[in-house]
């Protein structure tokens, strides 16, 4: 029999990993359950009685996630419709965000904890054992079990005509495939020889690895488990070339673009994009309870109605939305302000737990010969930061209720050093003119600089052009750069074209957000501040070949001025290679340090607020949160499937507007 107190684990499992396994072994028998026998849903009891679906004891698993959440509002007064807004059916994808269902994730201090899973075991950081909840079902009503996750193992990331590039990146370490087995129908055992320590955070991703798909649903596509006529015939209906496209069609967990495809998020889509307005109903095979035992979530329905996304201020002002974020920025708030009261709103104001608002990204890896070498020169890059008036930036367009910093973690993280948000972040024009100068970075007749082939110093900033913050920001940043003899010119281009160009080395900088994680802990991965992908826009090359293992990208050659940059490489190798806190945290500070004084990403302001619109019927909102894809999956760690309408707001026909 299974020792499940936590003096039994300790003992089980031995001091090494005693503590993660203990921070992560919540919910199996003997912790919390709910305080009374689950109560069937309202909005479904209807189902319930034609026998269409199983009555609310059946639908749950036997070991429900409880979750602290509780709401005023009688069972037969919960339900209704969430409004909110997108800018293209693309947004679809955000539902399966702001739902956060994920085998383990982050709660509301960013700790890593069950949601799916009733627990796992963590043995040195290299062995992970998942306990599953037994009778959980997908929202079709089909078992959710260990077969799943061997069908996604087997059957698609061990399949070359699927995983055309093999096993997901977040499964090797240094190369090695993990050891994978489904010791029983609720059991799952991920293990390498070395420790993993990103396993679980891709895990509790906003956009997260998922070692799983539903094997009843996607095997129909599937050549292993189909006829091969029968398959041949539904590829043929389809327009697809071939099974394995047949197959990734369909296989649309994160685009969330295919109503067929079960799920096990809160909402399931009910409407076939493209569409106007998209409808998400509730998941009656939901694992989350409340204390009461009530099935979440509470809301039946999702609306997302897809608009111009530069008209959704005006209609969020005009109450079209009951909560809403996206494709609001912080210069809206004055306006969002005066239509509280009118549309019965309140305008909220959540931080951001990005590094730095708007980043800049000069590429060191620049097909320019030229300008890359320029670009590679930490005192040049020390003499750009230096030339940029960030107060006036503030005060211009953020009303100054930012911070001018530059692009390190933010005060609420145990690695915070204040000195680095000033670190060749103060403005000094005259010290930047003397870096230049001592460059042989020279003045021609007209005032701009010349490189040293002579040609004049026009650095053209390329942006996705989705962000009219950044593209202001960038008009006062061309003033400040004139001054020291540099042009500034701005380029546009669509996302993947932007993204696209930065990889290939045809932009010599960018504009971007900072770091995507600004409150990280000793054990999150400083991938950020060393070279890891190649999507990493300041050293696409250099990231492209520590993720390809040097395969691919380019090496950061053997010269002075990149010292740094493998010097950072070295570092986050050591911080994977070890468990200590204490050798990790030194790790980290280094690499922040580092990023600090040799200024390869250019910070501007941080600590912008995310303005937040909560109708003042909705409930269980946070008033102040943290507002960050990952980790935090924006709303999801404060778990929308727990907010609700007041009682008397829910009208029998679902929208309480």
């Amino acid at each position: 029999m299974r020792e499940t107190t936590r003096a039994g684990l300790a003992r089980r499992r031995g001091s090494r990993s005693v503590a993660l396994a203990l921070s992560l072994y919540l919910a199996l028998p003997g912790f919390p359950r709910a305080e009374a026998g689950p109560v069937e849903t309202a909005g479904l009891a209807a189902a319930v009685a034609d026998g269409s679906l199983p009555p609310i004891a059946e639908r749950l698993p036997s070991l429900p996630r409880v979750m602290p959440i509780h709401s005023a509002c009688p069972s037969d007064q919960l339900g209704g419709t969430l409004r909110m807004l997108g800018g293209s059916a693309k947004d679809t994808r955000n539902l399966p965000v702001f739902g956060y269902s994920r085998l383990v994730g982050y709660d509301t201090d960013f700790n890593i904890v069950p949601d799916i899973a009733a627990g796992v075991d963590v043995e040195d950081g290299r062995v992970f054992n998942f306990h599953l909840r037994p009778g959980m079902r997908w929202s079709d009503g089909a078992p959710f079990t260990s077969e799943d996750f061997r069908y996604f193992w087997e059957d698609m990331a061990k399949n070359p005509a699927i995983a055309k590039f093999g096993v997901p990146v977040e499964l090797l370490v240094d190369g090695e495939e993990p050891h994978v087995s489904f010791p029983g129908p609720y059991e799952v055992r991920y293990a390498w020889s070395r420790p993993n320590p990103n396993f679980l955070a891709s895990l509790a991703a906003a956009t997260p690895l998922e070692i799983f798909r539903p094997a009843h649903y996607l095997k129909k596509f599937h050549a292993s488990h189909q006829d091969e006529a029968a398959l041949a015939a539904k590829v043929e209906k389809a327009g697809q070339r071939n099974w394995a496209a047949l197959h990734f069609n369909k296989d649309r967990s994160q685009r969330n673009d295919n109503p067929d495809m079960p799920t096990i998020q809160p909402w399931k889509l009910a409407t076939e994009p493209p569409a106007e307005r998209l409808i998400f109903e509730r998941n009656p095979y939901f694992h989350r309870v409340d204390q009461e035992g009530r099935q979440l979530p509470y809301i039946d329905q999702v609306s997302l109605t897809v608009a111009n996304p530069e008209l959704i201020p005006a209609k969020v002002a005009n109450g079209e939305a009951d909560l809403q974020a996206a494709y609001l920025a912080f210069p809206n708030y004055p306006f969002l302000k005066r239509g509280e009261a009118r549309s019965d709103y309140t305008v909220r104001r959540w931080r951001s737990g990005r590094g730095s608002h708007v980043t800049l990204f000069p590429n060191l890896n620049a097909a320019d010969p030229v300008w890359r070498a320029v670009l590679q020169t930490a005192d040049f890059r020390r003499a750009l930061s230096l030339a940029i008036n960030r107060d006036d930036i503030d005060k211009a367009i953020f009303y100054g209720l930012a911070e001018p910093a530059a692009n390190t973690i933010l005060p609420g993280s145990k690695l915070f050093d204040p000195a680095l948000r000033t670190s060749w972040a103060n403005y000094d024009p005259q010290a930047a003119n003397a870096l230049l100068d001592r460059l042989g970075l020279m003045r021609g007749p007209n005032g701009l600089r010349r490189l040293p082939d002579g040609r004049e110093m026009r650095i053209v900033v390329e942006t996705a052009g989705e962000s009219s913050e950044q593209s202001d920001v960038l008009e006062l940043v061309r003033e400040d750069w004139r001054k020291i003899g540099i042009d500034l010119l701005t380029r546009e281009a669509q996302r993947e074209i932007f993204r696209n160009r930065v990889k290939a080395g045809s932009t010599l900088m960018s504009v971007w957000s900072g770091l995507d994680n600004g409150l990280p802990t000793p054990a999150t991965d400083p991938r950020e501040l060393a070279p890891a992908t190649a999507e990493q826009l300041q050293w696409p090359g250099y990231g492209m070949w520590v993720e390809t293992g040097g395969t691919g990208g380019e090496a950061p050659g053997d010269v002075a001025a990149l010292a740094g940059v493998r010097d950072l490489i070295a570092l986050r190798r050591a911080w994977r290679e070890t468990l200590d806190e204490a050798e990790r945290t030194a790790i980290w500070k280094k690499m922040l340090a580092i990023n600090a004084d040799e200024v390869f990403t250019i910070g501007i302001v941080t600590e912008v607020d995310q303005v937040v619109v909560v109708s003042n019927k909705l409930n269980n909102v946070p008033t102040r949160g943290v507002y960050n894809y990952d980790p935090g999956a924006y709303f999801g760690i404060y778990n929308p499937d727990g907010f609700y309408f007041d009682c008397a707001a829910v009208a029998v026909a679902g929208n309480p507007s």
